[in-house]
Formats: C-alpha cells, structure tokens, sequence
C-alpha cells in the first residue's frame, strides 16, 4: 500500500495458513469495509472494522463479531449516524490547562484566565 507496511496475499496463500496451523478461520482487521465486515477466500477469511463513518470520511458501517460455543459466528452491525451540521464547541471558555510537572520555563509571563499569575 501507500504507507509501504503491509502484505497481499491470495485466496491460495489464506487456505495454505490455515491448513498448516489447522485453523478454520482467520479474523483480521484495520481495514475500512464497507458494510463492516467482509469475507474473503470462500469465506476462510473475515475483515471486521468497528468505526462506522470512520474519520467522517466514509459512510461504512462498523461490524461487531461474536463467536458461540459452537465456533458459530454472527455479526452486529453499527449503522453510521445521520450527518450533523458541526456545532460551536463547549469548550471554547475553559482555560488552557497548564503543563504538568513543575511547569515549563518559557511559561513564566502567562496569566490564568481572570489576569493573575499562576501559583
């Protein structure tokens, strides 16, 4: 990929794994899907991403995966959120919270919010 810090791999190379360490199923993720989840190699393999509207970028759903006792897998499905016109934050009045561990040098002229000098 772009970033230079992954792998592909074919449907040949998920069923040669799983045979040689006699798994049925691999369950990966960090990958934005769609509908939250999505199967690949005739099912052997299942990506699940769990942000809906991730980055408010892309209108996916997120997918929780839940496995029984039976090794059955079933899938919840997090459906994004309808788009919000952004609001002013509330945060806008809360003072700037000062650094911790004994201060920062370069911060012996700044004023707490009502003008005087911090302790």
């Amino acid at each position: 990929n772009d970033r230079g810090v992954s792998f592909t791999f074919g449907a040949e190379i998920v069923s040669k794994f799983l045979h040689k360490h006699d798994l049925d199923l691999i369950c990966r993720a960090h990958q934005v899907v769609e509908d939250g989840y999505e199967f690949f190699a005739k099912r052997q393999l299942v990506t699940l991403f769990s942000a809906p509207n991730y980055c408010g970028e892309f209108d996916n759903a997120g997918a929780m995966m839940s496995v029984d006792e039976t090794l059955m897998c079933s899938f919840q499905i997090l459906k994004p959120s309808e788009k919000k016109a952004k609001t002013p934050s509330l945060n806008n009045s809360r003072p700037v919270t000062p650094p911790r561990g004994g201060g920062n040098p370069g911060m012996k002229d700044a004023l707490t919010k009502d003008g005087k000098k911090p302790m």
